[in-house]
């Protein structure tokens, strides 16, 4: 079993990619560097669009370290692509309560006092 905080090398992250790729153009891509067992693009889930960025695996670390070498960097539609060694998923730790932070929104009307209706209503 591996260690949940040890890097996958067979797993790169793809960053700073048109936001017009899909899923299926990644694994074309990065296909010609070796057998790409997946490659997923992350989506926003409120909008259905591609984040930016993805993951691209495959079956050995050296064909990974070979498509990083060649394509960290490469010009992709005007943008640089960002390529590394992907990090594994630590999921983040949810507070516990409110949390704090947000300050104070007053949403009590505020009136000029030189307004028509007499001056401040909640502050004379």
């Amino acid at each position: 079993m591996t260690d949940a905080t040890q890097d996958n090398p067979n797993k790169l992250y793809v960053g700073n990619l048109p936001y017009s790729v899909t899923e299926e153009e990644l694994g074309q891509m990065y296909a010609q560097y070796g057998q790409v067992t997946s490659a997923k693009l992350i989506i926003d889930k409120m909008s259905g669009r591609s984040k930016g960025f993805g993951f691209v695996e495959f079956s050995n670390a050296q064909e990974a370290q070979a498509a990083l070498e060649a394509t960290n960097g490469m010009d992709m539609n005007g943008r640089p692509l960002m390529v590394k060694v992907a990090r594994p998923f630590v999921p983040r730790e949810r507070s516990q309560g409110f949390g704090g932070g947000g300050g104070g929104f007053d949403r009590r009307p505020r009136y000029d006092r030189n307004d028509r209706r007499g001056g401040d209503r909640y502050h004379n």
